[in-house]
């Protein structure tokens, strides 16, 4: 069994009488220690599919198996629980606490889980080790996005989810960003998952799942190509796919 089981997974949304379905029998696998990229056009269900892996939302139907647990029918305080001791979200925007420092930003997310990491260590690691006592104002959006980071790193959590993380960076930043995310990889052979439009994010993945109308449609395997390579192999897959990159990443 993978690391992660994504099974036969269906999502349903209801509006009136409109049922709408988010996922739709969607099924993938992720190993222990893979970077994993999903991408696909707004409302396939790449943050349904993270939503539910993270304990934020529950399946309408099918199965999901984090390291073993079966997460699928979890009790309200099991998801709490598994939410806080098991999964580290990033998000778009950076949700950081204005009035603690870089420090204390991320002090505050090991106090509510078990087996954390030293704080002040997992900000050295993302290249903060001197912008520990500076305020979020203090701090570039790279930077913002580095303590939030280092904030869901610290939990040591089982898996990590990133939704959009350099969406709201320029290029410079993103790339900061991403170098970081693929050395935390490499170090804690951390697993992460990441939704993204951006084929050059996508580029840092050891695999991509596309996803279109709630279901993996196709995948892509990094193997042993440069970065350089690989993000070539991803724009031929897009332009094999129609070629507008908004409606495939």
């Amino acid at each position: 069994m993978s690391y992660i089981e994504f099974k036969n997974v269906c999502k349903e949304y209801k509006m009136g009488e409109v049922t709408i379905k988010a996922l739709n029998n969607t099924n993938f696998s992720v190993e222990k220690g893979e970077l994993v990229v999903i991408v696909g056009p707004s409302g396939a269900g790449k943050t349904s599919a993270l939503n539910i892996l993270g304990g934020m939302d529950t399946a309408t139907s099918g199965k999901v198996v984090v390291d073993g647990k079966d997460i699928t029918n979890l009790k309200n305080k099991d998801l709490i629980k598994y939410r806080r001791n098991d999964i580290g979200f990033v998000f778009q925007f950076y949700n950081l606490v204005q009035n603690l420092t870089a420090q204390e930003n991320v002090e505050l997310a090991t106090e509510i889980c078990k087996n954390s990491l030293n704080p002040t260590e997992v900000l050295k690691k993302v290249g903060l080790k001197d912008r520990l006592n500076n305020f979020p104002s203090q701090l570039s959006g790279g930077e913002q996005q580095r303590v939030a980071i280092a904030r869901a790193i610290a939990k040591n959590p089982k898996l990590l989810l990133c939704d959009e993380p350099t969406g709201a960076l320029d290029s410079k930043s993103s790339r900061m960003l991403l170098d970081t995310m693929e050395h935390l990889n490499q170090e804690f052979n951390a697993t992460i998952m990441m939704v993204t439009h951006d084929a050059f994010t996508a580029s840092y993945a050891h695999r991509i799942l596309f996803i279109k109308d709630g279901k993996i449609f196709n995948e892509l395997h990094r193997g042993n190509d440069t970065r350089k390579a690989f993000f070539s192999r991803i724009m031929e897959v897009v332009t094999l796919l129609g070629g507008d990159i908004s409606n495939v990443l």
